[in-house]
């Protein structure tokens, strides 16, 4: 069976589309291929800046013919039918066959449609695929109406097997499918022709274009280690700037370069950032003093002077890069160590949003809500207040203005300037936090109580002016807020009545409606961690609900006990006992909830169950008291013997009244044991 080769040879694709543009050519093709008829093996997809590429192996040679049976309209219909018949499936009336049918005779049709070549239907599917390509951004040139992402100058859809390769006849806009590539810009530029996708990649890497771009990553990642390791540096590691690097350069050569001295003062967040938001260079770091003193640039070509003119070019445009950001710096920290109070000032004039005022009006409310919270987490109010107040200060700050990502982390460098405590300028840099679910979580009380006021105050604001997430729409990001709240108070263990909480943080909010949104997103985060939805639905029909300490305590428990050997027995005679109760309390009229006695047992699985429940009710109500939730899952587990048995030999609806009050009664106490901890009806079997 033959292998295909494709290859898209344009101008330079943006590095950041360059990983979905795979994965969509991957897609496409694999896809249009099999819903033609073929099979394959299996199928890879590489990138370079000038190239996307798709190796198939052993492709079926031809689709297979296919037999259809179509039924028609009756043998006595208006001729206008049978005609419309006919030309839906390419057939003559003497090709039809008359069948008795429930309403009479009908014609029927054998529509056989032959397999096409493996080289017919791949042309079709990368024609379509190429122009209905879904680039994020595309643009058209020359003449032609064909969108790519930048001008497309050749195409390679060779078929090829052992006896040899055969080119795809396609043309696309006057671009004719061929067997030829072009290898590194500067180079190997010439024309270079292949024969198939192992002779593709060898040639390539003769021709200087590394074509796998994971490849390239390790080689960026090795070299730049290596010539840091010589300096007696370290790469601080960026997965994100090194996957784009990987995706600018087609034979990956870095070079290291020495920072001026008179920079190596500037904090080491501005240096990493105005170097990787600017030039794309990584950070190297001097372990011994903890500064960024270099960096290392990827070129894309090898040079005569070994980088040497590069590297200088480089440096001059750092240098006044970065020249620039000493200058934010110095003047930032000039009006730091005034007190910032142009800063504050400033934020009068900046729209945090039309219905919720200032930056300035927030700032006052997160003050206040962080002094309610600290006592909560364990913080001085007094700082917390401070901390809110200062934490938002650097957003008018030079340096912030021109990296926007370095808020909060600027903040706590001028919170220091200005000489306030260090806890309450930690919080300035870690309020922003947990940004998402890998995010780490602060932990110092001040940090905590304001990164919490934050959160909730942009909850309950857009909460009162009714901006509330919709389907898959969350322009103010609330759903990543609350998720952030649930973390902050779980991994510090909070104890709050959220429910009051957001009850006093903004005027307008519906709490209740809130708290139903948090509750939302801790079954997402919960279900994460392997615990199901109907489990937690199990512990919120549970009283404090509002702690979602408590919830997520009861929850795990709930769920390590399910996932035990007699959990899921236990879970049965919980709910068995639970609907015979409802049931019968819904045909009798009563409620059977209190009277049980054991001088009425007859049998020994009654008697059993009694003393079982007798020992077990006293250790749950007090390892429910004490929040040991294991410890109440382990003595409610206890009853899961005597239940089965009781179940097995007793008849709850006994003829005796006396014995069928006494046993629903005693069913009640089960329910009752159960409801201590959740609500076991809400579990799924």
């Amino acid at each position: 069976m033959p292998d295909l080769l494709i290859e898209l040879f344009s101008e330079e694709i943006p590095a950041r589309m360059q990983t979905r543009a795979r994965e969509d050519l991957k897609k496409l093709v694999t896809d249009g291929l099999v819903e033609a008829g073929l099979t394959y093996k299996s199928a890879g997809a590489f990138s370079t800046p000038r190239r996307l590429v798709l190796t198939i192996e052993d492709l079926t040679e031809q689709s297979p013919t296919t037999r259809e049976e179509r039924k028609g309209p009756r043998v006595d219909a208006p001729e206008a039918a049978l005609e419309g018949f006919l030309r839906s499936t390419g057939l003559t009336r003497d090709q039809l066959k008359a069948r008795d049918d429930k309403k009479g005779q009908v014609w029927f049709a054998t529509v056989v449609k032959p397999g096409r070549a493996a080289a017919e239907i791949a042309a079709e599917v990368l024609e379509a695929t190429i122009r209905n390509f879904p680039w994020p951004k595309s643009m058209r040139w020359g003449s032609g109406n064909l969108r790519w992402v930048r001008p497309l100058h050749s195409i390679i859809c060779l078929l090829s097997n052992e006896t040899g390769a055969s080119v795809v006849p396609l043309e696309i806009e006057g671009i004719s499918a061929g067997n030829t590539t072009r290898g590194h810009r500067f180079m190997a530029p010439d024309r270079i022709t292949v024969s198939g996708f192992e002779d593709y990649a060898a040639k390539l890497r003769r021709a200087r274009v590394m074509l796998d771009p994971a490849e390239r990553e390790a080689a960026i990642r090795q070299e730049a280690a290596n010539l840091a390791f010589a300096r007696g540096w370290e790469i601080v590691p960026d997965d994100g700037l090194l996957a784009e690097v990987a995706g600018l350069v087609e034979w990956p050569v870095p070079l290291m370069g020495a920072i001026e001295e008179r920079f190596l003062s500037l904090p080491p967040e501005v240096l990493q950032t105005s170097m990787k938001e600017h030039q794309k260079f990584f950070s190297a770091r001097n372990p011994k003093t903890g500064r960024i003193e270099g960096f290392v640039t990827v070129a894309n070509i090898e040079t005569p002077d070994q980088g040497e003119t590069i590297l200088r070019g480089n440096q001059r445009v750092l240098a006044a890069r970065l020249s620039d950001a000493a200058f934010f710096w110095e003047n930032d920290l000039r009006e730091a160590k005034a007190g910032m109070q142009d800063w504050a000032e400033g934020l009068k004039h900046v729209t945090f949003q039309s219905k919720l005022g200032s930056q300035a009006d927030r700032i006052a409310r997160i003050a206040a809500l962080a002094r309610e919270i600290a006592p909560l987490v364990g913080a001085d109010a007094e700082q917390a207040e401070q901390a809110a107040r200062v934490a938002k200060l650097d957003l008018r700050s030079a340096m912030v203005g021109e990296f926007p990502e370095l808020q909060g982390t600027m903040g706590r460098y001028y919170a220091l300037n200005a000489g306030v405590p260090e806890p309450v300028a930690d919080a300035a840099r870690d309020h922003y936090s947990p940004l998402g679910p890998a995010d780490a979580v602060p932990s110092a009380p001040v940090s905590v109580a304001v990164a919490l006021a934050d959160k909730l105050d942009t909850l309950t604001g857009f909460w009162a002016i009714d901006e509330k997430p919709t389907g898959s729409k969350d322009p103010f990001a609330l759903r990543r807020a609350a998720l952030g709240v649930i973390r902050l108070v779980l991994v510090n263990g909070v104890r709050a009545d959220l429910g009051k909480v957001l009850a006093q943080a903004y005027p307008g909010a519906d709490a209740a409606d809130l708290l139903a949104f948090f509750h939302d997103r801790l079954k997402v985060h919960l279900r994460d961690q392997g615990i199901r939805h109907d489990v937690i639905d199990a512990v919120l029909a549970m009283p404090g609900n509002d702690d979602l300490v408590l919830l997520v305590n009861r929850a795990t428990a709930l769920s390590d006990v399910l996932g035990t050997k007699d959990g899921p027995n236990l879970l049965q005679g919980l709910k068995r006992a639970s609907n015979i109760l409802s049931q019968a309390e819904e045909k009798d009229g009563v409620e059977y909830s209190f009277g049980a006695d054991p001088k009425f047992a007859e049998t020994a699985e009654e008697r059993a169950l009694f003393v079982a429940l007798d020992r077990a009710e006293p250790a749950i109500r007090d390892a429910v008291a004490r929040e040991d939730f294991p410890a109440a899952m382990t003595a409610i587990a206890s009853l899961r013997a005597p239940i089965d048995a009781f179940f097995e030999a007793v008849q709850i609806n006994a003829d005796n009244q006396i014995l069928r009050r006494n046993r629903l009664n005693l069913l009640s106490r089960i329910r009752d044991a159960g409801r201590l901890i959740a609500d076991f009806g809400r579990v799924e079997g």
